[in-house]
């Protein structure tokens, strides 16, 4: 009986990380859409936005910061909390596309959602405004698991 109801425990887990793990399809438009910076000045001011957004919304500490790369410490054994990986690759001609990678490691998913952390990031890093509560890409909870990782685009 115990084997029982441990494993409809765990499809009822499952069923749940599953059901909420819908993500927008303008979330994933904005989140997957090529950050690409055309000049040295725009390309400055966004990569110093990455590092303010990172400092504001990161739960981990930053612990690499040059100019191709923002990177905080974790993820935790077991956390839910979203850890980032910054990137900046300068093109042939001149410009610059930013990379965004988000993951945790919770098997029950990420808080915030990585895509929907991506697509805020990309907001504010274009535009310097962070998105207000009503226009965010889209904040229905979700929990994607510790394998969904936003990579950066290529």
């Amino acid at each position: 009986m115990r084997t029982m109801l441990w494993a409809a425990s765990c499809a009822l887990l499952a069923g749940c990380s599953a059901a909420t793990h819908r993500v927008s399809p303008e979330t994933m438009q904005l989140a997957t859409a090529p950050l690409v910076c055309q000049s040295a000045d725009e390309c400055a001011l966004w990569w110093q936005r990455a590092e303010d957004w990172v400092l504001r919304h990161g739960s981990y500490k930053v612990f690499a910061v040059s100019d191709s790369l923002i990177e905080t410490t974790g993820p935790e054994g077991g956390s839910s909390k979203l850890a980032y990986e910054i990137t900046k690759t300068v093109n042939a001609d001149g410009s610059a596309t930013i990379g965004f990678a988000a993951y945790c490691d919770s098997m029950f998913g990420c808080r915030p959602n990585p895509w929907e952390a991506g697509a805020k990031f990309k907001q504010f890093v274009r535009s310097g405004i962070e998105p207000s509560p009503q226009s965010e890409p889209d904040s229905s909870p979700s929990a994607p698991s510790s394998t969904d990782r936003v990579p950066p685009p290529g």
